[in-house]
């Protein structure tokens, strides 16, 4: 009988930590990105950069080969504890199969990014069983500072090994998808066309799982496209529970054609859906591990992850 890979759960963060930005997809705006990095300092960390970390080529941040490097330099070097993409975009996906594999087992380390970094979750899912951490673009123009802002809760969840409960937003018009029930599993997932992208050849097995699923500024069409190959293809077969974030970018006259798509697709698995999670592009979003177990509870409307992203 085949044994599953263990679960690499990277190391908690302490002050003195170095973090290193990269870019592996497009190019971030600087300044933004140089205001992060001093609230990543206040907070008692050293932050410095990819080489490529500005590069411009096109709508990438460089060329694929100096993204790649600066990923892989970053996973390679012991003194990096925690890596932090600068911004999503498009790109991930082309350098994804790429990554070094055995430095991340060697030295398990967060990675820290959401948006087309998904991509990059997915791969290192499935071939080395990485927590990362879904969210905190380092380029986000909003970025509060108050307790319950997405500042506070990345703090936590990079230096805290407690438990972590994310409660649905009333305001999120995704809250009408949720149903009833309670789904254990691994969060796995974030950005639906990034998973739908990596359906095929990086998308890991979802069976079990609790998936992920948020979108920016793509239409119902193509929501619905990409849900229907996901589902015909079989990829959504066994998924313990959806947990459904932000979809933002959508008129709010389809707000409930977005949510009926939603239902229809989903509510086929007869397994719990909760929605209305701040998780994605929409207003003051958080953020979660990505790998750890989780328990979806849609009746109290409530995600808790029973398992830190770090240990």
């Amino acid at each position: 009988m085949l044994t599953e890979p263990p679960i690499l759960v990277p190391p908690r963060l302490k002050a003195g930590d170095k973090i290193r930005f990269v870019s592996p997809a497009s190019t971030p705006e600087k300044e933004a990105v140089l205001a992060r990095a001093k609230v990543l300092e206040s907070w008692g960390f050293h932050v410095d950069f990819g080489s490529h970390a500005f590069d411009k080529f096109g709508y990438l941040a460089g060329r694929d080969e100096d993204r790649l490097a600066d990923l892989n330099e970053a996973l390679r070097d012991p003194e990096v504890r925690a890596i932090f993409a600068t911004r999503g975009g498009k790109g991930s996906f082309r350098i994804s199969e790429q990554l070094d594999f055995e430095a991340v087992r060697r030295d398990p380390k967060p990675l820290v990014g959401f948006s087309d970094i998904t991509a990059l979750h997915l791969v290192l899912w499935k071939e080395c069983r990485l927590v990362g951490v879904h969210g905190a673009l380092m380029d986000d123009a909003t970025w509060p500072s108050d307790t319950n802002s997405g500042g506070d809760c990345l703090f936590r969840l990079l230096t805290s090994g407690a438990d972590y409960v994310l409660d649905a937003r009333e305001s999120e018009p995704t809250i009408a998808t949720t149903t009833d029930g309670l789904a254990r599993g691994r969060l796995i997932g974030g950005n639906l066309s990034m998973i739908a992208t990596c359906a095929g050849w990086s998308l890991p097995n979802l069976a079990g799982a609790i998936l992920l699923i948020e979108a920016v500024s793509i239409g119902i069409g193509q929501v619905d496209r990409e849900l229907t190959m996901l589902r015909k293809a079989g990829h959504l077969d066994g998924v313990a529970g959806f947990a459904i974030g932000q979809f933002t970018g959508f008129d709010d006259a389809r707000y409930p054609v977005l949510v009926d798509l939603l239902r229809d697709h989903l509510g086929r698995f007869e397994v719990p859906i909760l929605g209305g999670l701040p998780l994605g592009h929409g207003d003051w979003p958080l953020s979660v591990p990505i790998g750890a177990m989780a328990i979806l509870d849609a009746r109290n409307r409530r995600l808790m992850v029973s398992q830190s992203a770090l240990q």
